[in-house]
């Protein structure tokens, strides 16, 4: 290590990190300056964003007026509704322009969306009318629509340009626009071609924009799923992906960092509904206890009604249970292994399903991979089983073939069920998370019983 590099470790191990006790430390003792610069030089405003929510309002304030411009747009995109709702009533009007001017299109839209009506009376009224009548554009998309979540903040040129103008109008304008990676060939607002910037900064400065654009583009429209323009950029590895309308006129973008959101809160979304509750937007702890039994409620509910047809078929053998007691204490067993090998397929299905692996056309050859890995697994469980029972004094070989038996129909019912039931629910429209553990589950049950007393049945003549 030179000396130079033990310098420079030496000075970073004195450097000390910039933690919410120092902030309040620094704030304590009026050290303002001081703790500007460190905001300024030592803190990312994502990270910010997450120290604000543990502050007082006065710090909140305090801290978020230090901030330069760019600094305090960035860090208010990042924060929470709730945050974001008490530091709007806190500021005046002139510093709530000043932050509504540095901010993002599409990041304005989105605190607008979560904002109550009052608040966002008074955003809007701190915007300049050019402005509002792009976010009134990007307000009348879909909620789950590529354009719904696209900026409009983008850098076209023309194809009769050098690469030299290029290069100038990127200096000029691309302070103001989201990214600059990668720039839009346009005709009369019409895409036509793309232009990466390392293609602008490594070729001749007299050549012609058409020459080096690239005419085979990925695109999306505005009225597209936010979620496939989003996996589309993840596939391709973009860093921005075009949103065109239905004339190929261009209106905007979606960056990589807004595809990353809309990705996480799908993923948030069939989470919620795979585990039955519905889905939020709002923190677990920013959700009030009656909030969390109103979206949890409804599956339960679903759910403890549709076990009384289980009640109803074991209550047709209860004359089998009344002759062998032991039966009861399998169904447990079985039914649990059931529900189980069917969230097994379900997720994976429903995996395949969102990152487009599986396709409703797939379906023979799914169900056929599943029985197949059905048939494999039920012979080891039914084996395992089997032996289990005999070395526990449970039954006798007759008993054990009988549960191994019903182990295996339900296992090869289970996977079937697993796997076409999200299936189904792709074909029809739905989300395939509906179909998850929880309604799986159900069925599974239903369908183990029935074929368990059905085999008792016939190999006991009970």
């Amino acid at each position: 290590m030179s000396a130079t590099e033990r310098v420079e470790t030496a000075a970073a191990e004195e450097c000390e990190e910039l933690t919410l006790e120092r902030i309040q430390h620094m704030l304590e003792h009026r050290q303002f300056k001081e703790l500007k610069e460190e905001l300024e030089n030592n803190m990312y405003p994502v990270d910010l964003a997450d120290i604000l929510t543990e502050v007082d309002e006065k710090q909140l304030v305090l801290i978020f007026r230090l901030l330069v411009k760019e600094e305090a747009a960035e860090t208010f995109a990042y924060m929470n509704s709730d945050l974001r709702e008490l530091l709007i009533n806190a500021l005046t009007d002139s510093e709530l322009e000043e932050v509504m001017e540095e901010m993002y299109l599409d990041d304005t839209v989105d605190v607008l969306e979560e904002m109550p009506a009052n608040v966002v009376d008074r955003l809007l009224m701190a915007t300049d009318e050019e402005k509002r009548v792009l976010i009134n554009q990007l307000l009348q998309y879909p909620e789950d629509s590529a354009g719904s979540v696209m900026n409009v903040d983008y850098i076209a040129l023309s194809k009769e340009m050098t690469v030299e103008d290029a290069i100038l109008k990127i200096r000029q304008v691309g302070l103001n626009r989201e990214t600059i990676y990668t720039c839009y060939v346009t005709e009369k607002k019409r895409l036509i071609g793309a232009v990466d910037i390392k293609e602008l900064l490594t070729t001749g400065e007299s050549r012609l924009i058409e020459e080096i654009m690239d005419t085979n583009m990925l695109y999306a429209q505005t009225t597209d799923d936010q979620e496939d323009a989003a996996r589309t950029i993840t596939k391709y590895g973009l860093i921005a992906l075009p949103i065109v309308d239905h004339e190929m006129c261009m209106v905007g973008i979606v960056t990589v960092d807004d595809a990353m959101l809309v990705l996480q809160e799908e993923t948030t979304e069939d989470i919620s509904i795979m585990a039955g509750v519905h889905p939020s937007e709002e923190s677990y702890f920013g959700t009030t206890v009656l909030e969390h039994v109103k979206s949890r409620i409804p599956w339960l509910m679903f759910l403890m009604l549709s076990a009384t047809v289980t009640q109803m078929i074991m209550n047709s053998y209860e004359s089998a249970l009344a002759v062998m007691p032991q039966l009861a204490g399998f169904i447990p067993m079985l039914t649990g292994t059931g529900g189980n090998c069917g969230s097994q397929s379900s997720t994976l299905v429903i995996r395949g399903l969102a990152v487009g692996e599986i396709e409703f056309t797939d379906v023979l050859k799914v169900i056929w991979k599943e029985v197949r890995i059905a048939v494999c697994i039920s012979v080891i469980l039914s084996i395992v089983n089997g032996i289990r029972i005999m070395l526990m004094g449970q039954g006798n070989l007759m008993m054990a073939f009988t549960i191994g038996g019903t182990m295996a129909c339900t296992i090869i019912i289970a996977k079937v069920v697993g796997c076409t039931l999200p299936l189904a629910a792709e074909k029809a429209g739905l989300d395939p998370a509906i179909m998850a553990t929880p309604l799986i589950s159900t069925l599974v049950d239903i369908s183990t019983i029935s074929v368990y007393f059905a085999i008792v049945s016939a190999v006991f003549a009970l």
